[in-house]
């Protein structure tokens, strides 16, 4: 659970980003940790609509783990 009063260690809560034209879920780490390699945290919190983190469409309304 990454929302709400029953969230998992270590989130504490999430932001939420819209994907664009050109974006990978490395770009959207880099953008929010600072480090690209922390992609797999996003992925994880989105394993609900993504089944392949190299497939992200614009539009999606990805969770971001805080």
């Amino acid at each position: 659970i990454v929302f709400g009063p029953f969230l998992l260690e270590p989130y504490h809560g999430f932001a939420q980003y819209t994907v664009r034209s050109g974006d990978t879920l490395s770009s959207i780490a880099r953008q929010f940790y600072g480090d690209a390699d922390q992609f797999p945290r996003i992925f994880e919190a989105n394993r609900n609509q993504i089944f392949d983190p190299n497939r992200i469409f614009p539009g999606q309304v990805l969770r971001v783990p805080q």
